[in-house]
């Protein structure tokens, strides 16, 4: 199943759970309060739309209280956040996009050496 197209308020939830899984709605709220200031209704509304796009599911305990766990990995969102980005603000080409964040990023030399590194790698596939 493909990851599904999330909002960034999704996202936040998202992250949270990512974080820390299984919470309640409560929880979710608690964990995002200091940052999104969102009421608890916000947060259930979010879960739900969560958990009709298969981004999240459920599980209610004895008590009848629901908690709700990721359904998807955090590494598959980010992919297909990715090539989205990649397909509407460079139409699906790689090298516009690491020219842009190479002149427009503050990258330490470690980061330059792993990047160089990464595309060599790449070169050897």
């Amino acid at each position: 199943m493909p990851a599904p197209d999330i909002s960034d308020s999704e996202w936040s939830v998202m992250e949270a759970l990512w974080e820390r899984a299984p919470q309640t709605a409560s929880e979710v709220t608690r964990t995002l309060k200091p940052t999104m200031k969102w009421a608890e209704n916000t947060v259930r509304t979010l879960l739900t739309r969560l958990v009709e796009k298969g981004a999240l599911k459920t599980d209610a305990n004895t008590s009848g209280t629901r908690t709700y766990l990721p359904a998807v990995k955090r590494e598959a969102c980010v992919r297909a956040e990715s090539d989205s980005f990649l397909q509407r603000v460079f139409q699906g080409a790689a090298k516009p996009l690491l020219i842009h964040f190479a002149q427009n990023s503050k990258l330490t030399p470690e980061e330059v050496k792993e990047l160089k590194k990464l595309l060599d790698q790449s070169l050897d596939r």
